[in-house]
C-alpha cells in the first residue's frame, strides 16, 4: 500500500544565508531513511507515465521499489541499465517538466521526488560499491566522440558497453564539458562528475584532452587516417551570444560563459587561484535561464554586496528551474523584471559603472504561446553596477562545420541531424546542444544515446 502523504519529503539543505557565501554544495541529499520513505509514495502504476517523460528511460518504478525495500544496490543497477550518468542526472536534470511533471501522484499533490531518489541511489552506490564495471570483449570497431559533455559522454558510455574502441576528444584540459566549467559546485560537485567519467575509463574508454577538434586534428583526418568508422559530434554550444547595445566592450563585462569557465573550471573563488576576476561589489545579469541564476549565485559567493537579475519578461515566464529561482531568491539575489537592458554605461576609464534600462510589458503570445514583452513608452532609467554577465543564449561554435566536408548546418549555426542523429555526412553523427542549441543535460544525453544505437546499427549495415 502506497503512502498517500501529499507532499514530498523535503530536501535537506544548507541555511541560505551560510550557503550564499561558499561553493559547498547546497543541498545535502536523503538519508536512507528519508529515501525509502518517499519511494513508499510511488504507486508503482501499471502504466508509467514517468518513464515515458524520462529522456533516456529510465525504468523509474523498478528502481523506486527497490529503494522501498533498502536493496539500494538494486536500485543502481536499474538505473544503470539506462543512464551513464545517475549521480549528474540526480543533480541538474529538471524534473519537474520531465518524469515528475508526468507523475500521477502530481495531478492532485506533489509528484514522487523521482530526481532526489535518484541522486541518493547514485551516491550511496558511490560511496558503498567496490566493485568496478567490467570491461566488454571488444568487437574490433573504433568510433571517435567530439566533446566529453553529457550527450558524448552517454554515447561513448553506451558504444563502451557493445565492445567498441571508444576515444573521446576533448578541447579543455579537465573532461566533463558543461558539466565542469558551466554549473557550479554548489550544485554539480565536480567530484562527482570525476567519478561518473572514472567509471567510463573502467569500461575502457580513452579520454584524450587538449584535443580541438578543427584544430589539432580534423574529422576528416579522424575517418581517412586515423581509422574511426563513425564520429559522434557532441561538442555543445558554447559560442557566447551578446544584446549587441552600446557598452558591451567595457571593461567589467562578461559572458556567462567566460563567468562559469574562470569559476568552476578555473576556481576562481580560491585564495590561492591564479584565474583573474574582478572583485565586484555590484553585478547585474541579464538573462532568465539556469545559466543567468547560476552566474548570479556564483557572483554573491565571490563576495558582492549585491547582485541582481535583469529579465525583460515577468517571474511566470522564467526558463529557469523552479528550484533555482527558489534558491536565488532565498539567498539574496533581487529580481528586476519586465526589465531590458538598452546602454552599458561606462567610466572615464573605460570600467562599467551602470545600466541604462526600459521598462516593459507583456503583449500578445508568441509562437510559443509566451507573451511577448513590449517595451513601455517613456520609461528608461539606470541604475548603478561596476560588473555585468551577459547570459541571453549560445550557439554551437563554426570551427567543426569550417572544417569538415560534407556537413550541413543550420543558418544559426547548429549542425542539421535526423531523429536518430546522423547528419548529411556518411558516418558523422551528432546530437546534444551542437544540434539543438543550449537545451538541458538530460536531452542532450537522451541524444547521445540514440546516437549510439543508430552507430551500432551503422557500422553493422543494418
Amino acid at each position: 500500500m502506497a503512502d498517500m502523504s501529499p507532499k514530498k519529503h523535503a530536501m535537506p539543505s544548507q541555511e541560505p544565508r551560510v550557503r550564499n557565501k561558499n561553493f559547498d554544495e547546497v543541498a545535502l541529499g536523503y538519508t536512507a531513511e528519508i529515501a525509502k520513505a518517499e519511494a513508499a509514495r510511488c504507486l508503482n502504476c501499471k502504466n508509467p507515465l514517468c518513464v515515458s517523460g524520462c529522456p533516456v528511460n529510465i525504468d523509474i518504478p523498478g528502481f523506486i521499489s527497490r529503494v522501498a525495500e533498502g536493496d539500494f544496490e538494486g536500485a543502481y543497477s536499474v538505473i544503470s541499465a539506462s543512464s551513464s550518468l545517475p549521480a549528474v542526472c540526480g543533480r541538474v536534470c529538471p524534473q519537474e517538466s520531465q518524469c515528475e511533471g508526468k507523475c500521477v501522484r502530481g495531478i492532485r499533490h506533489e509528484s514522487v521526488a523521482i530526481g532526489r531518489l535518484e541522486r541518493f541511489v547514485a551516491d550511496y552506490h558511490n560511496a558503498n560499491s567496490t566493485e568496478k564495471p567490467q570491461k566488454p570483449t571488444l568487437n574490433g570497431h573504433k568510433v571517435a566522440i567530439v566533446g566529453s559533455g553529457p550527450s558524448g559522454l552517454t554515447c561513448a558510455g553506451d558504444l563502451a558497453k557493445l565492445g567498441y574502441s571508444v576515444t573521446v576528444f576533448e578541447a579543455l584540459h579537465v573532461p566533463g564539458g558543461v558539466l565542469v566549467y558551466g554549473i557550479p559546485e554548489f550544485r554539480l560537485p565536480k567530484s562527482i562528475v570525476a567519478k561518473e567519467i572514472d567509471g567510463l575509463r573502467e569500461l575502457g574508454v580513452e579520454i584524450a584532452t587538449n584535443t580541438v577538434i578543427g584544430r589539432t586534428v580534423s574529422i576528416d583526418e579522424l575517418m581517412d587516417e586515423e581509422g574511426f568508422e563513425a564520429v559522434f559530434i557532441g561538442s555543445g554550444a558554447g559560442l557566447p551570444r551578446f544584446m549587441n547595445i552600446p557598452g558591451e566592450n567595457l571593461k567589467g563585462v562578461y559572458s556567462a560563459n567566460e563567468y562559469l569557465t574562470r569559476v568552476n573550471l578555473m576556481k576562481a573563488y580560491r585564495e590561492d587561484s591564479d584565474t583573474p576576476i574582478m572583485k565586484s561589489k555590484s553585478v547585474t545579469v541579464v538573462g532568465g535561464g539556469n545559466v543567468a541564476m547560476d552566474a548570479a549565485r556564483s557572483a554573491l559567493r565571490l563576495g558582492a554586496d549585491e547582485v541582481s537579475i535583469v529579465y525583460r519578461r515577468s517571474l511566470d515566464e522564467l526558463p529557469a528551474r523552479k528550484e533555482e529561482v527558489e534558491h536565488a531568491l532565498e539567498e539574496g539575489i533581487k529580481f528586476r523584471i519586465l526589465t531590458n537592458p538598452i546602454e552599458i554605461l561606462g567610466d572615464e576609464k573605460g570600467f562599467v559603472r551602470g545600466m541604462k534600462c526600459i521598462e516593459m510589458e507583456l503583449g500578445e503570445p508568441d509562437e510559443r504561446g509566451r507573451r511577448r514583452p513590449v517595451e513601455k513608452p517613456d520609461s528608461e532609467f539606470a541604475f548603478d553596477c561596476d560588473t555585468v554577465i551577459m547570459s541571453i543564449g549560445t550557439s554551437p561554435n563554426p570551427l567543426i562545420k569550417q572544417t569538415t566536408s560534407g556537413l550541413d548546418t543550420e543558418k544559426w549555426g547548429g549542425i542539421i541531424a535526423d531523429e536518430n542523429g546522423r547528419t548529411s555526412r556518411k558516418g558523422v553523427f551528432a546530437g546534444g546542444d551542437a544540434v539543438t542549441g543550449a537545451a538541458t543535460v538530460i536531452l542532450a544525453m537522451g541524444a547521445g544515446k540514440t546516437a549510439a544505437k543508430a552507430i551500432d546499427n551503422y557500422i553493422k549495415g543494418i
